[in-house]
C-alpha cells in the first residue's frame, strides 16, 4: 500500500484532501489536473493490483492473476505512470538523502502533473475539458521525467 513513499502516506486519500483547499485560488487547470491525475493513479493502483501483492512489510509477492503478457497497452502504459508519479511526484526519498527540502511551487506542480499525463493518450485523459487539453497537452514538456530504474 505504501509502496516506500517518504513521507510514507496513502496517496489516494491524500491527494483529495490537500486539493480541495487550494483549487479556485492557483491555474484554471488545477482542479481538472488534479481530477485527472486521482484517476489515472487509481486506474494504474488496479492494474498493479491485478499482478501483485504488497505486503505489510514492503515485500512484494507476485500473483497468477494476470501476467504482463495479458495486460494491454493502456495497462502497461498506466503502471509506467504510477511508478514515475510516484517517484517524482510524491516521493520526497531522494531529496530528503540530499538533505534538500523541495519547495515546489503550485505551478512547477501542475507543470510536473502535466508532463506525467502526457504519458497518457490523449484519449485516456477524460477529465480534462478538450480546450484545456488543446492548450496544455501538446506543450513541450517543462519538466523532465527521470527513467525507471
Amino acid at each position: 500500500m505504501l509502496r516506500q513513499i517518504f513521507p510514507p502516506i496513502n496517496v489516494l486519500p491524500s491527494l483529495s484532501r490537500l486539493m480541495k483547499n487550494a483549487i479556485g485560488s492557483t491555474r484554471e487547470d488545477h482542479a481538472y489536473v488534479s481530477a485527472q491525475l486521482y484517476a489515472c493513479y487509481a486506474m494504474g493502483r488496479d492494474v498493479r493490483a491485478m499482478k501483485r501483492e504488497e505486503r505489510r512489510d514492503g515485500s512484494i509477492r507476485l500473483q497468477a492473476v494476470v501476467g504482463e503478457d495479458a495486460l494491454g497497452q493502456d495497462d502497461l502504459t498506466l503502471l509506467e505512470f504510477l511508478e514515475k508519479f510516484e517517484k517524482t511526484f510524491v516521493n520526497q526519498v531522494e531529496m530528503m538523502i540530499k538533505g534538500v527540502d523541495e519547495k515546489r511551487t503550485i505551478n512547477e506542480s501542475l507543470d510536473l502533473a502535466w508532463s506525467l499525463l502526457r504519458m497518457m493518450p490523449r484519449t485516456m485523459l477524460k477529465r480534462i475539458p478538450e480546450a484545456m487539453l488543446d492548450e496544455y497537452y501538446k506543450r513541450k514538456s517543462m519538466v523532465p521525467l527521470p527513467p525507471l530504474k
